[in-house]
């Protein structure tokens, strides 16, 4: 079946009918749909499907086994987000196999797809939170206590799940399985449309982070109150959007992103006594990207202290900047022709699984250059270019 066939048997599922696009979050209704839809597909071709103890879900070709060749991605997105991120990579993979099975291949060693759980992070906060908590990058404890904006833990969607959230943690037994894992993913920029090329390799993946800062201040009425006597927490919120891109603009390759804010209590009437605002931060290394975030940090807190006002900084999530394998890259490259290799922006669960083995990210070209948003795009042709090149892949890997 195509990979363009299997994207239109989901198109359906999750359509945010507010923001436009898809909202599909980790362990929500529809990510939970989207995920029995998996293990039905994956169960048509006789693949044995099992999840582990961080909810993230393994399709298995042959009996399971260490050293395995993985591929796969995600099927949740950001709030609104388009209809390829994740998803591409997932049903290319389907494909992929049905595509090696019409060569007559079998592989040599295991191979699996797998579907991390929450790599958009638009549930609770933290992205790639099924690789982070396999790999041991994120404390379980915290993890588990993370909630969504309306108020479920993580533990609690686990339970929701079926899963038990005693067991959610490292877990080195599914680290020694994956001998090298190979991401599929929509490319999110405008790389392969600028060399006129349907499929890529990622070389690089920047530093980035997440970072919390509460403002606090006095609510009060909106009319009764003299602007004299305010201690308005937005104020400073909103110098901060500013100071974001004053601050990116000032090192070079880097990027700021403002893209959540919450009053409190939250009515048009009402200065707010506390105002959460999320900051993405990316630069080309943790030296720059830390300086970034310090600039702003440095700005909210003057800009708290004029207004009379409080803020704290916490980070989040955090990963460096990640260099995919140069011996595997160059490998994929010779087995692909020669593909382009491009350096990304946007974070991934292969990102975080490269610390531990060898890792690699193929790209499908994306005509708008759009992503996170529903204008994200990929031609139904270069689709199957995609899952055709991951399958050359594959069967590289896997004899």
């Amino acid at each position: 079946m195509s990979a363009a066939a299997l994207l239109g048997a989901i198109s359906g599922v999750g359509k945010d009918p507010v923001r436009g696009g898809y909202s599909r979050h980790g362990f929500d209704r529809v990510e939970l749909d989207l995920r029995a839809w998996f293990t039905e597909e994956a169960a048509r071709r006789g693949l044995g499907v099992e999840t582990d103890r961080n909810g993230t879900l393994w399709a298995w070709w042959g009996e399971p086994g260490d050293d395995a060749v993985v591929t796969g991605s995600h099927l949740d997105s950001v709030p609104g987000g388009g209809a390829f991120d994740g998803p591409l990579g997932v049903v290319a993979a389907l494909a992929a196999v049905d595509l090696l099975r019409e060569r007559g291949f079998t592989p040599g060693r295991p191979l699996a797809i797998t579907v991390f759980p929450e790599e958009e992070g638009g549930r609770f906060g933290v992205a790639c939170l099924g690789s982070r908590l396999m790999t041991g990058a994120i404390d379980p404890a915290a993890a588990l206590r993370l909630s969504d904006p309306d108020g479920t833990t993580l533990a609690e969607a686990l339970a929701f799940a079926g899963l038990d959230a005693a067991r959610v943690g490292r877990d080195d037994a599914a680290l020694a399985r994956i001998g090298v894992f190979v991401e599929l993913h929509v490319e999110q920029g405008r790389g392969l449309i600028d060399l006129g090329a349907p499929v890529g390799l990622a070389r690089s993946i920047l530093a980035h982070g997440r970072w919390r800062l509460r403002f606090t201040g006095e609510g009060n009425h909106a009319g009764a109150t003299l602007l004299a006597d305010r201690r308005d927490p937005m104020l400073p919120a909103a110098g901060v959007v500013l100071a974001a891109r004053r601050a990116a603009a000032a090192v070079s390759g880097s990027r700021a992103t403002v893209g959540r804010i919450i009053p409190i209590p939250g009515g048009t009437n009402v200065i707010p006594s506390t105002v959460d605002l999320w900051l993405d931060a990316r630069a080309d290394d943790d030296a720059r990207t830390r300086a970034v975030v310090a600039d702003i940090s440095a700005a909210a807190a003057e800009l708290a202290e004029t207004e009379g006002c409080a803020v704290t900084v916490t980070e989040e999530s955090y990963g460096d900047a990640v260099h995919f394998d140069p011996t595997l890259r160059e490998d994929l490259a010779g087995v692909l022709g020669g593909v382009p290799q491009l350096p990304t922006g946007a974070g991934h669960d292969a990102g975080i699984l490269a610390a531990h083995l060898p890792t690699a990210m193929l790209f499908v070209r994306n005509p708008t250059g759009i992503s996170h948003a529903p204008q994200e795009h990929a031609e139904d042709a270069d689709c199957e270019a995609g899952a055709a090149a991951l399958a050359d892949v594959l069967a590289h890997l896997a004899r």
